[in-house]
């Protein structure tokens, strides 16, 4: 019973968390949005300059991410990023 509570509790954090992370990002307009995946999918652009220029965090980048890609997109993306990431401390 403890197990099953703890489960949902999680998955309801998990939840609002993802929420919280795309609240910004409704008032934006389409063409802002497509800027910022363009620029997290370009390997030149790390999450800091995206958020210099569009004041979104790397938690709400990588929601609108996930919102914006399909499902495999994404999680290449995520792999490649996490993969180059540990190569280049500055990276994403």
């Amino acid at each position: 019973m403890l197990f099953s509570w703890l489960l949902a509790w999680a998955c309801v954090c998990h939840a609002g968390a993802y929420f919280y992370a795309m609240i910004k990002t409704d008032d934006m307009p389409p063409g802002h949005i497509s800027d910022i995946v363009q620029m997290a999918l370009s390997d030149h652009v790390s999450f800091g300059d995206i958020k210099e220029q569009y004041g979104l965090s790397e938690k709400q980048v990588k929601g609108l991410m996930r919102a914006t890609l399909k499902a495999g997109s994404y999680k290449a993306w995520r792999k490649r990023v996490r993969t180059f990431g540990d190569r280049r401390a500055v990276y994403k």
